[in-house]
């Protein structure tokens, strides 16, 4: 679907350099986004994550071409945005968290009438090829408002993609759905990422990031604090936490020790306890239980997760 986009030679979809923008207020200026810089390779499923108010909304905004930045420079697809607005704009399609559909068109006809608005001549019109990528084929001449609530995101997610953009912005995609309708949903932006489209997705949903991004960026107060490929993220916390349950109450000289191993959490025969692996080898812990003749019920670990590296880039 984007061979009509030459892919650049530096391979980035998205080249950001000391992008800076400010809000004007009564009172005072306020620094939405804080002379930040950021390369989004082209193909990659990136992840732009952050609280609220972080920034997110603001530098895809000017991604999309919607909102003027204060200063820096800006290139999509190499195209600079000052230079080129137009086709800047073109090489990005953005698909909303609010669900802009006409009830009363079907899924079909909005496509063809979003082609329209972006001046795609009929000939060169791909609806029945995002119909199908979005699997919505079946779906595409009935009525928008018989749709199920997966369907219209995807439906979305369609309409984004009617001029072909090499780009995607997926805002909040999933939010407000249920779970199996998620997973339903992230198969499909895998489908479009595998056919080469670059996907920058903005989400709270962490394990949404963690599933389908290879690689992140974190946004806090207006500033990139964090950028990485996830695996590279997840190593920077060396953590793990073993969960064990025991047959007989635990002994005060045993929760002692227990206590200097790492942070740990008693409930009746139960214990959690959170430690540093480079410090403490999983085997210290196990031998122990066994030296002192421990009965174990069960025992199972956990790994860090993006969640855990999300909190330790912004809790101040």
């Amino acid at each position: 679907m984007t061979n009509k986009w030459i892919t650049p030679k530096d391979n980035l979809a998205i080249e950001i350099k000391n992008l800076t923008k400010n809000y004007i207020g009564a009172e005072k200026e306020d620094v939405a986004i804080n002379n930040i810089s950021l390369q989004i390779e082209c193909g990659s499923f990136f992840g732009l994550l952050g609280p609220n108010g972080a920034g997110k909304s603001t530098l895809i905004n000017i991604i999309a071409g919607t909102v003027m930045k204060t200063k820096g420079e800006v290139k999509v697809w190499n195209i600079d945005i000052d230079k080129n607005r137009k086709q800047s704009k073109l090489a990005v399609g953005v698909v909303p968290q609010e669900l802009n559909i006409d009830a009363f068109f079907t899924p079909k006809e909005q496509l063809e009438l979003q082609a329209g608005l972006f001046n795609v001549p009929k000939k060169n019109r791909v609806t029945n090829q995002i119909l199908e990528i979005m699997d919505l084929t079946s779906k595409a001449n009935e009525y928008s408002r018989k749709l199920s609530g997966g369907m219209r995101r995807r439906l979305l997610v369609a309409k984004a993609m009617v001029h072909q953009p090499p780009i995607l912005i997926l805002d909040e995609p999933t939010a407000g759905v249920d779970v199996e309708l998620r997973k339903k949903l992230w198969a499909s932006f895998k489908k479009l990422n595998d056919q080469g489209v670059t996907i920058i997705l903005t989400t709270h949903y962490l394990e949404e990031a963690e599933k389908l991004c290879d690689k992140i960026a974190i946004i806090h107060k207006g500033k990139i604090v964090a950028e990485d490929k996830k695996s590279n993220l997840l190593s920077k916390i060396d953590q793990k936490i073993i969960s064990i349950k025991f047959e007989d109450k635990l002994s005060s000289k045993i929760k002692n020790y227990l206590k200097k191993l790492g942070k740990v959490r008693f409930n009746e025969n139960n214990c959690e306890i959170s430690f540093i692996p480079s410090k403490t080898p999983m085997n210290k812990i196990l031998n122990f239980l066994k030296e002192n003749n421990i009965k174990v019920l069960d025992l199972h670990t956990k790994d860090v997760n993006l969640e855990d590296v999300f909190l330790m880039f912004t809790k101040n």
